[in-house]
């Protein structure tokens, strides 16, 4: 029981309990109350960021996330009360930005086993392996491949952290209930070679599968849940772009699941374009005129762009195909190559509507793979949206450019994650676009004091306030599939 997270209650066991429960001397003798484990574990916290101080912040976010997880490993009960009560502090150590670190070293900082592994060796036994994990009933689910982690790439196996990280987080937020949550990985190798390299590396050994072996895996997986727990939902998480949006086509109609990373994203992307609207002191329906530059064009980037375009066929006044059409694109989307048109070879169906053309919506002397600079200083942009994965990517230069915007507020979003990925600082926005800019940004930035004295506020619009909602309201009306339309109506509220 000492060594069971779930009953554990360390020094709170009562005599009675420690007589009844063979636990008597295996114990200090005092009984502590659970309010004092708890003001024990808060204050030891606090001494561990005053002993930390002028430490480096990636040793600091790793030894908070130690004394969390050392916690969770011994007493869950006490661990999700800190979590609930203490949210808006430890979010940003159990999740965004800390978790990148976590996953980076986690073959390193691995201690005891919590999810469950599917790899590539399992297939033909997973339909067995799923009835190994102790729970009768699971309600969520959150699986990823590791393949692309954050904006921190191929992490193979060590990518489970974000699974982890992601439930607790329902947990805290949605108030799911921790025994019925379950963190899972899908081992299909690595083609990352610092891991296959590394000796301490848990994952298989071997280059990531790929076509239908691939698929072959995630389908078993997927039968395999949906036989034993036919109604938990599914969260697909920080799958590469290609996976990410063929296995969201492939499930999405047959089992109750969603992928984060293109819908979970984009949801939390139009809130804060709609939020931008407003801060403009404009109405919502004006957001058909707002002109968005979009720097990243991959799973997240898309998902953005295919959410943005549906909400604005849905507002009013906007009914009329003529009025606003599939012909109309009021979005520049940039890759590593730069701005993306028709004229680009090879171009990938997904981003093909969005690429710019020719008519009488295109800005004059914008070509084919023109700098962020150009089309910021040449389109004069409503909204600058990064899901780029580049940190600083928004550099000077472009912010200056950006403070010529078409928008008395001019909205800067930094989403990528963590926060070395950001595109830019609120610092900088506020710096170099103006006090009036609107910011936010993918993982938490401390407030900034502008120069008239007044605060900055660098808004997080990191999905983890919005996935909780979709997995709660999904559960609570037993909806059997996540259609776009719960992702919009999240956003818009």
């Amino acid at each position: 029981i000492l060594h069971d997270p779930w009953y554990n209650k360390d020094t709170a066991f009562p005599l009675t309990e420690r007589d009844r429960l063979g636990l008597r001397g295996l114990l200090p003798p005092r009984v502590m109350s659970f309010e004092q484990q708890y003001e024990r574990f808060i204050n030891s916290y606090h001494s561990l960021e005053h002993n930390t101080q002028g430490e480096p912040d990636s040793v600091v976010s790793l030894a908070k996330w130690r004394i969390l997880n050392r916690l969770h490993d011994r007493n869950e009960t006490l661990y999700y009360r800190v979590l609930i009560d203490n949210i808006k502090d430890f979010a940003p150590i159990i999740y965004t930005p800390t978790v990148g670190l976590v996953c980076e070293n986690y073959s390193g900082l691995f201690r005891r086993p919590r999810g469950m592994y599917f790899s590539a060796k399992d297939k033909g036994e997973m339909m067995s392996m799923i009835y190994n994990w102790p729970a009768e009933k699971v309600d969520m689910i959150v699986v990823t491949d590791g393949s692309r982690i954050l904006g921190l790439g191929d992490l193979g196996v060590q990518g489970i952290g974000i699974p982890i990280g992601k439930l607790d987080v329902y947990v805290a937020a949605a108030g799911i209930n921790p025994q019925k949550v379950l963190p899972i990985m899908l081992d299909v190798g690595t083609n990352n070679e610092e891991l296959l390299e590394d000796k301490l590396y848990l994952g298989l050994r071997q280059p990531r599968l790929e076509g239908e072996e691939y698929l072959a895996v995630v389908d078993e997986f997927m039968e395999a849940v949906h036989a034993r727990w036919p109604k938990a939902i599914v969260q697909f998480e920080d799958f590469q772009m290609k996976w990410a949006f063929e296995t969201l086509q492939r499930y999405r109609s047959r089992f109750c699941m969603f992928n984060d990373d293109v819908q979970g994203t984009a949801g939390v992307a139009l809130a804060g374009l709609l939020g931008a609207v407003r801060a403009q002191g404009r109405p919502l329906a004006d957001f058909t005129k707002q002109k968005i530059v979009v720097v990243g064009a991959g799973s997240a980037g898309i998902g953005v762009l295919n959410m943005a375009k549906h909400a604005m066929l849905r507002m009013p006044g906007t009914h009329k195909i003529g009025e606003l059409g599939e012909g109309h694109n009021q979005f520049w989307v940039l890759d590593k190559d730069g701005l993306i048109t028709k004229s680009r070879k090879d171009l990938d169906p997904a981003v093909a509507r969005f690429a710019r053309g020719y008519g009488p919506e295109e800005v004059e002397d914008l070509h084919e793979g023109a700098s962020l600079v150009e089309v910021v200083k040449k389109v004069k942009p409503h909204v600058l949206l990064g899901l780029s994965g580049v940190g600083g990517i928004f550099n000077e230069e472009v912010l200056k450019a950006m403070k010529e915007s078409d928008s008395p507020c001019p909205a800067i979003f930094a989403m990528s994650n963590p926060t070395t990925k950001a595109e830019c600082t609120p610092e900088d926005v506020f710096k170099h676009v103006g006090e009036n800019a609107v910011f936010a940004s993918g993982s938490p930035f401390s407030n900034v004091t502008l120069s008239n004295g007044r605060k900055g506020y660098a808004n997080q619009a990191n999905n983890m306030y919005l996935f909780p909602g979709i997995g709660l309201g999904a559960l609570l009306s037993g909806a059997r599939h996540i259609s776009d339309g719960m992702l919009h109506a999240a956003a818009e509220w």
